[in-house]
């Protein structure tokens, strides 16, 4: 069975998906609630796969990130906010994550959990990657039983899920283009590298742009969507319109 951490912080205004705010796409306000739905999808999608859901969750106020410290009003936000999406709150795993930079703290999860905690595989989401769903997890531990290192290839580079049997060197690992860096990283390791299929991830403007279109296209096509996420770019009235650039979120 593979653990699977879902990467989180408590949504406040101001600390969640602040480039699509910079871009102007949604408010601070706004923010927090599709993050909150796209955290509630992803949760979603690994408790109905067979893999085992950890929450690791980095607390608001972190003096040094470097150490562990317990936080109950993080942690109770964090429960709040994924509680419309499970049937028992208290079902997951909660653990606070450790590390200066997000490849440290993937690093000290996933070496955590294969070194220490003994699990076969280990595996990292967070809640950009709202479209991942219960048969990219299952495909993925499919995967690693052929290749220590899997990972779900994202847009502008990045990666929407990473998954391991074994550990690499994580010290910016997730520098960009990060599926590169991870490839590399395993290759340098002497592992198989496996990947599975494409998804958009709501990182950055295109990311999200990409995104907001790929939900209202699967929408009207009457496919599945993430339910959480597609209810708040719907409530919000967002659509995706080509400019001079590329793709950008404006309102419909």
């Amino acid at each position: 069975m593979t653990t699977v951490a879902l990467l989180v912080r408590p949504p406040e205004p101001g600390t969640v998906l602040e480039p699509i705010v910079d871009a102007d796409a949604v408010s601070a306000d706004e923010a927090v609630d599709l993050y909150a739905a796209m955290a509630r999808d992803v949760a979603i999608a690994v408790r109905a796969s067979g893999a085992e859901l950890l929450v690791n969750y980095l607390p608001a106020d972190a003096d040094d990130p470097t150490e562990p410290v317990e936080d109950e009003a993080s942690l109770d936000a964090v429960r709040s906010m994924l509680a419309p999406a499970l049937d028992d709150p208290d079902a997951p795993r909660y653990e606070v994550q450790v590390g200066s930079s997000l490849s440290a703290r993937v690093g000290n999860t996933v070496t955590h959990l294969l070194d220490r905690e003994g699990v076969k595989s280990a595996a990292v989401a967070r809640p950009s990657a709202a479209m991942l769903q219960r048969r990219i997890v299952d495909s993925a531990a499919m995967k690693l039983r052929g290749s220590a290192v899997v990972l779900g290839p994202a847009t502008d580079g990045r990666v929407s899920y990473a998954a391991f049997t074994e550990p690499i060197d994580f010290e910016d690992a997730f520098a960009q283009p990060a599926v590169e860096t991870l490839t590399d990283r395993g290759r340098d390791a002497g592992l198989d590298v496996d990947f599975v299929e494409t998804l958009p991830v709501a990182e950055t403007p295109g990311g999200f742009a990409t995104l907001v279109s790929q939900l209202r296209a699967r929408r009207r096509a009457d496919l599945w969507v993430p339910p959480h996420t597609a209810a708040a770019v719907e409530d919000l009235g967002l659509v995706a319109s080509a400019t001079a650039t590329g793709l950008a979120v404006a309102r419909d």
